[in-house]
């Protein structure tokens, strides 16, 4: 008997692959590891070398029909900013607003939440809701919804699907996923947490009441309606009865001397 062809009795056992793990003292349950801890400097947050390296600086343009309301609340944006020690500037030559950071800026992350700002007073968010991105529990994001169809009216119907009668099924997008939603032209932008949908049906599920709870009056609803349409006035048409041939054709001198004979008349 040969080698190839003697019986082979391999018996494959499975790695243990926590043999050498060691408990970490984050393997906790009671530990919420999505949990956002917000910047606090009172409390000892500092930058290595405690300030930033470089300046950072974002802009964003914005339309002409804005520039009225941006100018009577931009003291309130500036209020705002100065918190945390972020320089910005509204410039109404060039259409636009921008954002800069300064040596006293402590916070690394708020720069991009200023920027963020700036963007949502351009897309026509209040500037009291669009205020609310500055907390750390609170994130935007601009979906841009123009090249999803290339036909204008067919785009335009759709857009209007979203919003629903009255604003209808906006308003239960808002509430299922506890987010602030604005249709603007060819943009919609949101805002709220990044587990807004997770958490809006983990409160239903909590709650027996609000579980069974009917929401469909939140949705739009539609009544069927069945147009009559109009009859033609005049009464029925005589049918014509069908002949595979075509009808007689009078010569051209005939139809020449009918043509004369009624003009004589």
């Amino acid at each position: 008997m040969s080698d190839s062809e003697q019986p082979t009795n391999v018996t494959t056992t499975k790695k243990n692959h926590n043999k050498y793990r060691r408990e970490k003292p984050w393997d906790n349950a009671d530990i919420n590891h999505w949990e956002i801890k917000p910047w606090a400097a009172e409390e000892g947050d500092t930058l290595p070398g405690g300030s930033l390296l470089e300046e950072s600086s974002f802009a964003t343009l914005f339309p002409k029909y804005r520039e009225k309301y941006l100018r009577e609340v931009w003291p309130i944006v500036t209020r705002a900013l100065d918190k945390f020690n972020i320089k910005c500037e509204l410039n109404l030559v060039e259409g636009s607003m921008s954002v800069i950071t300064s040596k006293k800026t402590s916070d690394p992350y708020v720069i991009l939440k200023s920027r963020d700002l700036i963007k949502l007073l351009a897309r026509s968010i209040p500037c009291q809701q669009a205020l609310k991105i500055l907390n750390d529990e609170t994130y935007a994001e601009i979906i841009k919804i123009g090249g999803l169809v290339r036909n204008k009216e067919r785009f335009v119907k759709r857009r209007q699907r979203l919003i629903g009668p009255d604003g209808a099924t906006l308003k239960a997008l808002e509430l299922l996923t506890e987010c602030y939603i604005l249709v603007q032209g060819n943009t919609v932008a949101v805002m709220g947490s990044v587990k807004g949908i997770k958490q809006a049906r983990q409160e239903l599920a909590k709650d027996p009441k609000l579980a069974e709870e009917d929401w469909s009056r939140f949705l739009p609803s539609f009544k069927k309606k069945n147009v009559q349409r109009k009859k033609p006035k005049g009464g029925e048409k005589e049918k014509k009865t069908y002949t595979p041939f075509p009808p007689q054709q009078l010569p051209k001198s005939e139809k020449g001397k009918e043509g004369g004979g009624e003009a004589g008349e």
